[in-house]
């Protein structure tokens, strides 16, 4: 990977969109086969002692980096603005290349009110924009809402019932894409997939227990889960409440009958963030579980007349280093079901 680069102390936005002009215009003068990637702008709030961290995380994003990011660092006290330009691309040897743009600007708290007027000379107009403030800075947010069309979140990050209220706040304005929902993607497919057989479709209306176990600071995972089914299967969630060992439990109704399913969200000890295993289970003794496993995911299944299969479910998560690359990928899509998942997902949390 080549790179060019220019950077400026106390600068200005008009300044930093002139030198991502000229960058842009010496490359190409030197290669025609250099083109720009024009798809998807991405912004990025963060806090400037952990500007490094984000950092080391958008670069393991992979093939899906957006095609400019702007990256604002807030540093106490800071009140001029400083930048750094980058153009990244590789040579080609055959056919075009592609040219990412990534831009760091370092400011104060002083500039988030007006953190729009900053911003928008230096995005690339006509683009989609996804904004991801990790660490809060809601001042920076609001200052940017008439130009979000894409609010990347992270549920996992606060309490669940704050985070999922926020998730819904944002849903009001822009889609949103949510990391915590991201990481139950694996589990969901899964989970849809050994269902899909017709012989198999008629359990769905017999579940009677669903247990979610998870990690500690997953549990917004764990609720989107829960909601996910219960939107998708028609239960009636009511707040779950505390079953010791910082577990939940609780009921859902089902549509059409006066049964009821048992949740139960339960903690798991593991490394990596999200889910470490779900159970479906039926009155007649069915039950289906799937839990982490190298490779994929470990699936028991017991039947009615108490037999237990064990088998591999082959196909793993992306992992953590691939959350963010597939948040941004998902910021070109739309997925209906998180929707209808976060409502069910914030009735499930206690009061």
């Amino acid at each position: 990977m080549s790179e060019d680069v220019w950077a400026e102390s106390d600068t200005s936005p008009d300044a930093i969109e002139s030198a991502l002009r000229e960058l842009l215009r010496a490359r190409h003068a030197a290669n025609h086969a250099l083109a720009p990637a024009r798809v998807l702008n991405l912004v990025v709030i963060v806090d400037r002692e952990w500007k490094g961290e984000i950092a080391n995380r958008l670069e393991r994003v992979g093939r899906y980096h957006a095609s400019r990011t702007l990256l604002c660092a807030v540093e106490e006290g800071r009140r001029t603005i400083d930048a750094t330009a980058v153009m990244e691309y590789d040579e080609p040897k055959d056919g075009l290349g592609v040219m990412h743009e990534q831009v760091e600007i370092d400011i104060g708290p002083v500039h988030l009110d007006r953190l729009d007027t900053i911003v928008d000379p230096v995005l690339v107009s006509e683009l989609p924009t996804v904004v991801w403030a990790p660490h809060g800075h809601e001042r920076a947010v609001e200052a940017l809402a008439g130009m979000i069309d894409v609010m990347l979140l992270d549920s996992d990050d606060l309490e669940p019932a704050a985070a999922l209220d926020r998730a819904a706040d944002a849903l009001r304005s822009s889609y949103v894409v949510d990391l915590a929902w991201l990481r139950t993607t694996p589990w969901r497919e899964r989970l849809a997939a050994s269902f899909d057989p017709a012989f198999r479709r008629p359990f769905l209306e017999r579940f009677s227990g669903l247990a979610v176990r998870h990690r500690d600071t997953s549990a917004s995972s764990a609720l989107l889960l829960a909601g996910w089914l219960a939107s998708r299967l028609h239960w009636a969630p009511v707040p779950l409440r505390s079953a010791g060992r910082g577990g939940l439990r609780g009921i859902a109704g089902r549509s059409g009958d006066h049964s009821q399913v048992d949740v139960t969200l339960e903690l798991a000890q593991q490394e990596s963030p999200g889910l470490a295993g779900v159970t479906v289970s039926c009155p007649s003794g069915f039950s289906l579980s799937l839990d982490r496993a190298q490779g994929g995911l470990c699936a028991r299944q017991h039947s009615a007349d108490g037999d237990e299969k064990v088998f591999q479910v082959l196909g793993a998560s992306r992992g953590e280093a691939g959350i963010l690359g597939e948040g941004v990928r998902q910021a070109l899509l739309r997925d209906p079901t998180y929707g209808p998942a976060l409502v069910a997902a914030q009735a499930f949390c206690p009061v």
